[in-house]
């Protein structure tokens, strides 16, 4: 299942001090959860008795009904490829600890005892329990030696990377987590069986609770709370209950519902693992306890889909007041970066070549924004065209109107003439449109806005994007060149996006706003080969180098996860489904591979630009990568997953 570790948080609607009730719950919502295919199923703490129960803790019978409806729990797991982990009372040495279990195929494999025990406010539970930092060792429970103690991991034999421990309730809420220690220790995912009433506004703090520590101990987190079944005589329990993944949240319930509820999600092991070999603070002092890790014979089932949503934008955000904030702060990044450039060079002049694409139009944005920042005449930053054999009318317009717009100085500087002489010096025929073809305009234009900054003390700003720098999408020496590159960082799907919501939200006249929806409708091309008979763009990029929008999903999975070919496209088949046949996808897969490998070279000397988000490729910043690599291994792979489809 490419790594993926199906979760699920199970909340059961409960009766006080009714085991045996509880316990016909407990069991009809495990198989359910079996049914779904859940390899990891969390119930609530002290789920068995009911969190709420208070002094009938201290009666013999309810401790000694506890254990035998756990014993029937044990008894309904056999058979089950699934581990489940609940929560009750456990009498040891004459002492009462409020325990969780995990229970594999009729086997305890483990009980965890609770480290913090809540005194203060509405909680008064060192009334009933000890602590158990101090516990370890094996009890006697349910006629099985069951071993004991808070440093406790537990891992599948037969599934790489499900390694789990567990924490109750209140040990999330204090400074140090024993999660810290047991993620330090080896455990990716964390189950947390909990009882946490429900106050005004706590559901957000929870929620940002758990979120921030499977973010700092780079794990998974299972959060199953108590619900509604559990005594209002001072408390109400609302079920509040999430599943996290580094700092996301994968699933959440819905609170207060009156019956059985299980929510579900996949946990990505693999990316865990990847973001926590990258992450080189990650327990850099090498000071991870001691951990009793038991092993288990779980095996992989593969499973009919997965239990997540893959976004096929990963780069964009589903919610529109994220969305916004990500466009203002990397607008802000893309224009104080160049700001800065500015003011340290003591520039006079911006110069940008001005396509009328969507990659210009926004450096062109960032420039002028940066001189507003400045408190400088637009006028410093200089539009350039330069109409050569592929420039079609729509783009000419655009660029224009936009400058104009934009009250920046205009120059106009066509390169066909200079173009033939190269061909000529060089004996090219004008007439075979090959890259040589391409390239010498490309190249032409790079030399116009050298020597236009030269002579106007000016720096020239990239136009590139991330995306092409990717794939090697760019003239070596030519727009692949500049003094200061404000799209570097930005993938070709935000570029797009950037565009629209300076037009919807930086407060510019109508003229440009109508200019700028007209360059996000005109298809991507670099316009260097001529336009059909309607003068229309005959050279449409993504027909050459293959979707962006794929291409990005790639990059992403790629660069910021480290994922294998087979997995990446597994992820697009789900991500792109009723978009993309899986032909294509995997045609397009296997010619990123050949191009980001073959195109390292332009990489590797890069000029400045700053980095906005995950994924950088300057060999300064977050990409370092050799320009002679093979992808021989990788191309192996993809060619498998060709023949076996």
């Amino acid at each position: 299942m490419y790594g993926f570790v199906r979760t699920a948080a199970a909340i059961p609607k409960l009766r006080v001090a009714d085991c045996d009730y509880n316990t016909k719950e407990i069991i009809t919502l495990i198989n359910s959860a079996f049914q779904k295919e859940v390899d990891l199923c969390v119930f609530p703490e002290l789920c068995i008795t009911g969190y709420t129960c208070a002094d009938l803790f201290l009666q013999s019978t309810l401790i000694a009904a506890a254990e035998e409806s756990l014993e029937k729990i044990v008894t309904a797991t056999v058979g089950k490829n699934m581990v489940v982990v609940v929560g009750l009372p456990i009498n040891i040495g004459n002492k009462l600890y409020n325990c969780s279990v995990a229970i594999y195929e009729g086997e305890i494999l483990g009980a965890v005892p609770k480290t913090h025990i809540p005194n203060y406010g509405e909680y008064y539970e060192k009334r009933w329990f000890k602590s158990g930092k101090k516990l370890n060792g094996c009890i006697a429970l349910c006629d099985q030696s069951v071993p004991i103690g808070t440093n406790l991991l537990f891992a599948a034999e037969g599934i790489d990377n499900f390694t789990f421990g567990i924490e109750i309730c209140e040990d999330l809420w204090v400074n140090i987590p024993p999660s810290c220690n047991l993620t330090l220790g080896g455990a990716l995912i964390i189950a947390n069986t909990s009882a946490s009433n429900e106050l005004a506004s706590k559901n957000e703090y929870r929620r940002s609770l758990v979120a921030n520590q499977s973010a700092r101990c780079i794990c998974g987190y299972v959060y199953c709370s108590a619900g509604i079944g559990e005594s209002t005589q001072d408390m109400v329990f609302s079920g509040h209950s999430l599943i996290c993944e580094n700092g996301s949240v994968l699933n959440e319930s819905d609170r207060f519902l009156n019956e059985n509820s299980l929510i579900i999600s996949d946990i990505d092991t693999d990316l865990l693992v990847n973001d926590r070999r990258k992450n080189t603070s990650y327990c850099d002092d090498d000071t991870a306890p001691e951990m009793n890790i038991i092993g288990f014979g779980m095996y992989d089932r593969v499973k009919k889909g997965l239990e997540r949503y893959i976004c096929p934008h990963p780069f964009i955000p589903k919610n529109d007041s994220v969305l916004n904030e990500r466009c203002s702060d990397i607008f802000a990044i893309q224009y104080t970066g160049l700001a800065k450039r500015i003011m340290h060079t003591n520039a006079k002049s911006l110069v940008i070549g001005i396509s009328g694409g969507l990659d210009s139009t926004l450096a062109l944005l960032v420039a002028v924004r940066a001189c507003d920042y400045l408190k400088l005449d637009r006028k410093t930053v200089i539009g350039v065209t330069m109409p050569g054999f592929g420039t079609t009318d729509r783009t000419y317009n655009n660029a224009i109107f936009l400058m104009q717009a934009l009250g920046v100085t205009i120059k106009e500087i066509p390169i066909g003439e200079a173009a033939m002489q190269h061909f000529a010096s060089i004996g090219h025929n004008p007439e075979l449109h090959d890259i040589t073809y391409e390239n010498t305009q490309a190249r032409e234009r790079t030399q116009i806005l050298m020597d236009l900054a030269n002579k106007e003390n000016g720096l020239v700003v990239g136009t590139g994007d991330l995306s092409e720098l990717a794939l090697g999408w760019a003239t070596y020496n030519g727009d692949h060149m500049s003094m200061y590159g404000v799209n570097s960082g930005v993938p070709k799907t935000l570029v797009r996006v950037l565009v629209k919501w300076v037009a919807e939200y930086e407060n510019l006249d109508k003229e440009v706003n109508d200019v700028l929806f007209d360059v996000l409708d005109t298809p991507v091309s670099p316009e260097l080969l001529p336009p059909d008979s309607s003068n229309n763009i005959n050279q449409k990029t993504e027909e050459i180098v293959g979707p962006y929008e794929l291409h990005d999903f790639f990059l992403y999975y790629v660069v910021r996860c480290g994922f294998e070919p087979i997995k990446i496209y597994y992820l697009a088949l789900n991500a792109f489904d009723g978009v993309y046949d899986d032909k294509t996808i995997l045609k397009w897969l296997k010619n990123f591979y050949r191009r980001f490998f073959a195109q390292q070279f332009k990489r590797s000397c890069l000029p400045d630009g700053p980095k906005v988000g995950t994924i950088n490729l300057s060999p300064r910043g977050d990409w370092r990568m050799p320009s002679d690599a093979m992808n021989t291994i990788w191309m192996k792979e993809l060619e498998n997953l060709e023949k076996n489809n």
